[in-house]
């Protein structure tokens, strides 16, 4: 039984009275800036514990967790007879709906950004908002919300918070224009196929993370997940120097943009994530940044079960960003992947730069894509980024897309 709606959230048990616990949600970049915060605090010295969509770990040692909430309870006590008195959690609007942060106390929520994707599983963006909002509105008095200044969405969740808690405000240029002040912004990002640099306007926050922050992650979108993990881990008192080292230190989420395959007389070649038309969007507009006036080819699908708007807005983000988009099958589940593939090309269709071609078969997409690039091209095989299955009639085939990727490029799988 969920408790009443009381703030803050009283601890489960003795022992979790003395965690620090950091929330992340929003649509896109999650993972990521669950994994910056964790390896800041890691590098101010502070044991802590990660949990993500990609797995449990305290410190670089892996952690089971089940899927129910004694499991999750399970894991956060093993980890306090060990010293960590930290938790950064990827938080979902599913979990956060199902009464989430009104179980465990959170002593700081981060905002990412909010876009289409999901949607269909809360009834409206109005009911997937408020599940987002549920775990910024258990926060305790003086306690901080890190929120992004350039997304709308978040103007919605200023004013439900309550008013005794801290608003800190993060703003890249990639989202948009900043809609209110920001304590933390980006002047300027360098992209590279190694890694990404954002340049601070002058603030109190800048000036403690040394007025810069890098990142090994390839991407806009991971400038603004380091912001947003900077502005988090300078909120939770830490210091600035520790803060941006520890995101300069932080691998490469798997992958999120992961390049397999970069140089000056070949393609580069990446594995992303992006199933939703928020970041395809941005992955497109960061493969351009890279390619520059050579050729951007995406391969990608969609899931079965997508609405036909976000189908159609996929398939815009990737005809308006691609020079040259290969159709093929993600996740159909129950869906026909040639139905899916139709309303995806329909919309590119509507493009006036990109050409598209169909290839159902995955695998062969992979290498079609490859064998079309050239040096200074950028491939960005996008949708399934670390997972290693493909799901189709309620079955779940091995398939990995950084193994295709190497096996196309005549690499050795690892």
């Amino acid at each position: 039984m969920i408790p009443p709606n009381a703030r803050p959230v009283a601890a489960p048990a003795p022992w979790a009275e003395s965690y620090f616990s950091i929330g992340v949600t929003g649509t896109n970049g999650k993972t990521s800036t669950v994994w910056m915060i964790a390896a800041a605090l890691r590098a101010a010295g502070l044991p802590a514990l990660r949990i993500s969509t990609l797995g449990v770990a305290l410190g670089d040692e892996p952690m089971h967790r089940g899927k129910r909430y004694a499991d999750f309870l399970a894991v956060l006590a093993s980890a306090a007879e060990r010293g960590c008195r930290h938790a950064v959690i990827e938080t979902t609007s599913l979990a956060l709906a199902q009464g989430y942060a009104r179980r465990w106390r959170f002593d700081l929520g981060v905002f990412t950004n909010l876009s289409v994707d999901h949607f269909g599983s809360h009834g409206s963006w109005e009911h997937y908002l408020a599940a987002k909002a549920q775990l910024f509105m258990q926060l305790g008095p003086g306690r901080s919300a890190v929120l992004n200044a350039a997304d709308p969405h978040a103007l919605f969740l200023d004013q439900a918070i309550p008013g005794d808690v801290l608003r800190r405000w993060f703003a890249a240029p990639g989202r948009g224009p900043r809609l209110c002040p920001a304590d933390l912004e980006a002047a300027a990002i360098e992209l590279g196929p190694t890694g990404t640099r954002v340049q601070l306007i002058p603030s109190p926050a800048a000036d403690a993370l040394g007025g810069s922050l890098s990142t090994r992650m390839v991407g806009e979108v991971f400038a603004e997940n380091a912001l947003a993990a900077a502005l988090a881990g300078l909120a939770a008192g830490l210091p600035g120097e520790a803060v941006a080292r520890g995101i300069a230190d932080c691998p490469v989420v798997p992958g999120r943009f992961e390049v397999i395959d970069h140089g000056a007389d070949r393609a580069t070649v990446a594995v992303d994530y992006a199933h939703s038309p928020d970041a395809l969007k941005h992955t497109c507009a960061t493969a351009r940044r890279l390619a520059g006036a050579a050729q951007v080819i995406v391969v990608f699908g969609a899931g079965g079960g997508s609405t036909a708007d976000k189908l159609r807005e996929m398939g815009e983000a990737v005809g308006a960003g691609a020079d040259l988009a290969i159709v093929t099958s993600d996740n159909p589940r129950d869906d026909d992947p040639a139905t899916i593939a139709a309303a995806l090309t329909t919309s590119i269709g509507q493009s006036a730069s990109a050409r598209w071609e169909i290839e159902l078969d995955r695998g062969r997409a992979i290498e079609r894509a490859i064998a079309h690039a050239k040096a200074g091209d950028v491939v960005v095989v996008a949708g399934k980024g670390h997972e290693l299955g493909q799901v189709t009639r309620g079955r779940s085939a091995p398939f990995s897309d950084v193994e295709a990727v190497r096996r196309g490029l005549g690499l050795t799988c690892s």
